[in-house]
């Protein structure tokens, strides 16, 4: 990043995977955290070797991931519709595609479709639905009408590169969707360092309406509509519950979803968001 402006936000632990301590620093010219040290490379990699990291994965062993996959299948849907009221049929890529549903989704209603996805684990069971995932993009220039990063950018190591890798593949016409959380929302302030969704060190960056809007304007792209994920606040409340007390605590969790989505409308801070982004017009 080039802004140097950062002071000490939080500390926080890795709960699921290594039980490292991190520390979240707040770089405050983007108004966005830096998840601090950031591993590199292969050691990324070792943070992610969890039976438990619910992407990676189409297991229903438990009530959390059957009902993780029962709100993941809604969501879908209005991922589809969302997709649909962008652009007519054409190309779309999904970046960080996990096992393939949301494509498999998009070309059952017609759309041509390709992923990619690091994951050998889950592009394998991609491959068993008929989808195709690339471990690494390597696509010609201005080739897709649609790009979709469901909740991938926060785990992106050079986070400027792949916004001009994006600016570079979409069609001139075309549009972005970013899905992120958002450490702005009441669930983050409620839970604090027990919050779920900063996930250190796997998300490495995390993000506000205003660090999303001024990193893609570096690169001549315009955010046009911001969209609330609102099943977010349940599933990341869920979790930080069992980080927090040891326990799956459904009934509070489900009443603090409720509070941080009804506390969202006064300035629009849900847990999470989706932000749909154009090419600017010159």
């Amino acid at each position: 990043m080039t802004s140097t402006n950062h002071k000490h936000y939080q500390t926080v632990k890795d709960n699921s995977v290594s039980k490292e301590v991190f520390e979240l620093l707040h770089d405050e010219d983007l108004d966005m955290l830096i998840t601090s040290p950031q591993p590199k490379g292969t050691e990324l990699s070792k943070y992610y070797e969890s039976d438990d990291y619910i992407s990676h994965t189409d297991s229903k062993r438990s009530i959390f991931e059957k009902a993780y996959h029962f709100i993941k299948n809604i969501a879908l849907k209005n991922k589809l519709s969302l997709v649909n009221s962008l652009q007519k049929k054409g190309k779309l890529l999904d970046i960080g595609a996990g096992t393939g549903d949301f494509l498999l989704t998009a070309k059952n209603d017609g759309w041509n479709v390709i992923g990619v996805e690091p994951s050998e684990k889950a592009r394998s069971i991609a491959a068993k639905k008929g989808i195709e995932l690339k471990p690494v993009a390597d696509f010609d220039d201005h080739s897709f009408d649609i790009i979709t990063m469901w909740h991938v950018l926060e785990h992106v190591p050079d986070l400027q590169n792949q916004i001009k890798e994006l600016k570079r593949l979409l069609k001139p016409n075309g549009a972005i969707i970013i899905a992120v959380p958002n450490f702005k929302s009441y669930d983050a302030k409620y839970y604090g360092k027990f919050w779920a969704a900063y996930d250190t060190p796997r998300h490495l960056w995390h993000f506000s309406k205003t660090a999303i809007k001024k990193l893609f304007q570096n690169e001549n792209i315009e955010l046009v509509k911001i969209l609330p994920m609102k099943f977010d606040s349940f599933y990341v409340s869920l979790l930080s519950e069992k980080y927090k007390t040891g326990k799956m605590n459904f009934i509070k969790a489900f009443f603090i979803g409720l509070k941080s989505n009804w506390k969202a409308k006064e300035k629009f801070e849900y847990s999470s968001h989706i932000y749909v982004l154009k090419n600017a017009k010159n």
